[in-house]
């Protein structure tokens, strides 16, 4: 469980770098608090940010149950594509929204797989 564990907690600091990265820009592209619009670079970070958090609800207990239900090193192994995806998905949308495809498709796919594979050991385990 320790590898299902450092893959969450790395998820969990990839999404704080992300935080930081939006908290620190504020300034530098004029886009005061509690403002989210004002200048499209900034507001991209922010996405980012707003993002992961988003996949962070899904993922966290989809490599859980996965890990209980299924396989501890598969888990780890499909998170360790999320947190690629992510990392993929911060440097390709950082750059222009249409670049962001690659990087959302490895980090929602991983969640899915997950989610749907956690369901499937758990009813195979009831039935």
């Amino acid at each position: 469980m320790d590898t299902v564990n450092l893959v969450v907690l790395t998820a969990l600091i990839e999404y704080i770098a992300f935080i930081l990265v939006v908290g620190a820009t504020r300034g530098k592209y004029g886009v005061t608090a509690p403002a989210i619009t004002g200048n499209i670079q900034w507001e991209r970070l922010y996405r980012i940010q707003v993002n992961t958090a988003e996949q962070l609800v899904l993922f966290i207990p989809a490599i859980y149950g996965f890990a209980y239900y299924v396989s501890k090193p598969w888990a780890a192994g499909i998170g360790a594509v999320f947190l690629v995806g992510r990392i993929v998905y911060f440097f390709g949308y950082r750059k222009a929204g249409d670049k962001r495809l690659i990087g959302a498709i490895l980090s929602a796919w991983p969640s899915y797989i997950l989610v749907v594979g956690a369901l499937t050991g758990l009813v195979a385990g009831l039935i």
